[in-house]
This record gives structure tokens, C-alpha cells and sequence, in this order.
């Protein structure tokens, strides 16, 4: 990919991997560049989901980029607070946030699945005003779901390595696949 090809993708928007009905609708920050070039989420090679999706037992092998779609046969999807695709996320605004936010609000509520898990703390706080937010599971609910504030997988995440990012995603597929109400967690889990 040609630094030409990267910046020619700036704000390009990324289909999600969504149907209804899903367990956990996993919803990252906003694409990366390298994300709206290939047209698959978490694209950039220094991006950890793929690898801590497989080994928190989400999926039975680690799929590429490439494979996103076969995640709904798993009963999972991919969307983002925020669609435009940017080369960092501290080019976002609070409003792109925010409105990011609400929409992602009515999707959640039109898709109906039983978790949104949104893979950055710092962004379901300023999506949705929670100032105080952990990661973990949150008492709010979003468009009728559950949710659950994850690590971000960046390889920009240093605080998170592939192995404490598995086991905290690999606690909300245990909640998932035990149908866990969110209040049998500690919700002050620290971020």
C-alpha cells in the first residue's frame, strides 16, 4: 500500500459486518486508513483484534482481515462509533463522537444484538457521556443491548498486551455464552 493509496482513503467510510440478531456486535473507534483501503476492519498490521478475538475463544482459529465476514456465522459483527476512516483517532472531534453515538444508538436498536462491545474506553466515554466508564461490563444499555467496554487493540495500546486483552475479551464471551446478566461483574474494573 502506497502512502498515496492511504491518504487518498481519508474519510472513506467502511461497510460494517452486521445481521441481525447478533451475540456481540464488536464496535472500534472509527477506521483506519489502512482499514478503508482494503475494505476490512482492523486491517492495520499492528491492530491486535484479530489474534485476541481467536484467543479469547470468540473464534476457532485467528482469521484475517479478509475473513471478516465468516464472523457472523459466529454470531458476530463489526461497526464503528465514528465511520469516516482517519490515519490516527485523535483526529476526531467530541461532536463525531457524539453523533457517532447516536447512531450507532439506532443501529444497535435495529440489529438487536445481545452485546455491543465497543473496543475502546476512551471513545463509549465520549460517545455516550460516560465519563466514568471502566473497562468491562457497563450498567447501561445501548439500543436495547448490553454493554461492554473493551481494551483497544492498537498496536498504539501499550498498556494491554495480546494476553490481558484475550483474557478481558474472553469475560465477556463467558458472560455471552452463559446469557450473564452485566451486574454479576465487577463493575469497577479499573481501565
Amino acid at each position: 500500500m502506497t502512502p498515496e493509496e492511504l491518504q487518498a482513503a481519508r474519510d472513506r467510510v467502511v461497510p460494517d459486518v452486521v445481521t441481525g440478531g447478533l451475540r456481540v456486535l464488536f464496535c472500534g473507534i472509527n477506521p483506519s486508513l489502512t482499514t478503508a483501503v482494503t475494505g476490512h476492519h482492523f486491517a492495520h498490521p499492528g491492530n491486535r483484534f484479530w489474534p485476541v478475538l481467536h484467543l479469547s475463544g470468540f473464534t476457532p482459529r485467528r482469521l484475517q482481515p479478509s475473513e471478516q465476514s465468516e464472523l457472523l456465522g459466529y454470531g458476530l459483527g463489526i461497526t464503528n462509533v465514528v465511520a469516516r476512516a482517519t490515519a490516527r483517532a485523535d483526529e476526531l472531534s467530541t461532536d463525531e463522537y457524539r453523533a457517532g453515538g447516536e447512531a450507532l444508538s439506532a443501529k444497535v436498536a435495529e440489529l438487536g444484538p445481545l452485546w455491543l462491545a465497543v473496543v475502546g474506553v476512551t471513545a463509549y466515554r465520549t460517545a455516550f457521556g460516560e465519563r466514568r466508564a471502566r473497562i468491562g461490563p457497563q450498567e447501561r444499555t445501548v439500543g436495547g443491548a448490553r454493554v461492554w467496554a473493551l481494551p483497544n487493540p492498537s498496536g498504539l495500546n501499550a498498556g494491554w498486551t495480546v494476553t490481558t486483552m484475550a483474557a478481558e475479551y474472553a469475560r465477556l464471551r463467558t458472560a455471552v455464552d452463559q446469557g450473564a446478566d452485566p451486574s454479576a461483574y465487577d463493575m469497577r474494573r479499573e481501565a
